[in-house]
């Protein structure tokens, strides 16, 4: 049995489909690497201590 090529009709949804993905995935990446540059860049100061506690100290 031969196995038949996609005709017009099938070839269209399945570019669609792909354009869809690759967008979704070059977004993805846009967001990660965003997400990236703010976290190193975005916060210059140190956190103040009277805000920022920390979880294992033990109080007396």
């Amino acid at each position: 049995m031969s196995k038949s090529l996609p005709t017009t009709r099938d070839a269209a949804p399945s570019r669609l489909r792909r354009a869809v993905t690759t967008v979704l995935m070059i977004m993805l990446a846009v967001m990660i690497v965003r997400d990236i540059f703010a976290r190193r860049w975005g916060s210059t100061a140190a956190p103040r201590q009277d805000v920022a506690q920390d979880v294992t100290q033990r109080s007396p």
